[in-house]
């Protein structure tokens, strides 16, 4: 994995040497209506997805920004890496090659470099459903959908963009919150995203899991997902990998795994850190965004809303 995770660091290195030099505005770019970071996405690199070709045994984790993307990661990479006999955190990992693990990240040859990669191959993805290849649906690939309460998600999101050069900083939390609201963030609006995966939730081929569930039990989460994906898993198995994607571990770990940008990624990993920054004008605007987007949806229901979101 730290071959990989080396490819990692470089991409996130290069991406805040280059966002130190540009203005504040020219951070993102929209694409299709929606805004994307300009040191990590590109037009040409999405132009080129558009005709990857997805395999059926691929492995794809798909999740807005915020989310935990990073944390199931480590969980799903450990997993193909018992698949293949392999001990996490030992041997080289899947796609040790490739620069970056997110699908719309990087430059517009890497898919003729995954081409050629041995299975399964794993991905991660910020974008909505209909932002994919198609090949991707047509194939029927694995996907677990990574979800969060949005009030955590908007709280993560504002200390994240804070500390990373490669988002747009903001002076202070209404400024955030306003934008959060208004689909002015990277990749767009959280709600238009869980409304558009809604409309997949049922597939048979797509499972969803929240943040809060993996946080309130690990090792179920894990066994969880490992059964979606066929991957069987000894007591001990489950055991190290509940140890190695623990909170605690990833985050001393994330120097070495991460680089610089490690500390920001996992900064407190816990639930219910809106109360600190929501208003009370604020709870009641995101409230009724929640309840006219996608309160009673199926993945509305799933992220139990009254328990995590409400003071």
């Amino acid at each position: 994995m730290e071959k990989s995770r080396t490819k990692f660091v470089d991409v996130m290195e290069k991406a805040i040497e280059s966002a130190n030099s540009m203005h504040r505005d020219e951070l993102l770019f929209p694409y299709k209506g929606i805004l994307y970071p300009t040191t990590i996405c590109s037009p040409e690199v999405f132009q080129a997805l558009e005709s990857f070709e997805a395999r059926s045994d691929d492995v794809i984790l798909a999740g807005y920004p915020k989310s935990g993307t990073n944390w199931l990661s480590q969980i799903l990479t450990d997993l193909i890496d018992i698949s293949q006999k392999k001990t996490p955190g030992r041997e080289s990992s899947v796609n040790a090659k490739e620069v970056f693990p997110y699908l719309e990240a990087g430059d517009a040859d890497k898919y003729e470099r995954m081409a050629k990669f041995p299975s399964p191959r794993f991905m991660v993805t910020h974008l909505r459903p209909e932002n994919l290849p198609k090949s991707i649906f047509k194939n029927k690939v694995k996907i677990l959908l990574l979800i969060r309460n949005p009030k955590d998600v908007a709280t993560s999101y504002y200390h994240f963009s804070n500390a990373l050069a490669a988002a747009p900083s903001y002076e202070t939390w209404d400024d955030f919150f306003t934008d959060f609201m208004t689909k002015k963030l990277g990749f767009g609006c959280y709600f238009e995203y869980l409304s558009e995966w809604n409309k997949y939730a049922d597939q048979e081929n797509i499972m969803t899991i929240t943040y809060e569930e993996v946080k309130e039990n690990p090792a179920l989460a894990v066994k969880t997902i490992a059964a979606f994906f066929g991957i069987p898993l000894t007591e001990e198995e489950l055991q190290l990998v509940v140890e190695r994607c623990s909170f605690q571990s990833m985050k001393k770990n994330s120097e070495k795994t991460h680089g610089a940008v490690g500390n920001i990624l996992f900064r407190k990993g816990g639930v219910s850190d809106w109360k600190n920054l929501f208003t009370e004008d604020q709870n009641e605007k995101m409230d009724k965004a929640f309840e006219e987007r996608i309160g009673g949806t199926k993945l509305g229901k799933k992220l139990k809303y009254d328990l995590y979101c409400k003071a």
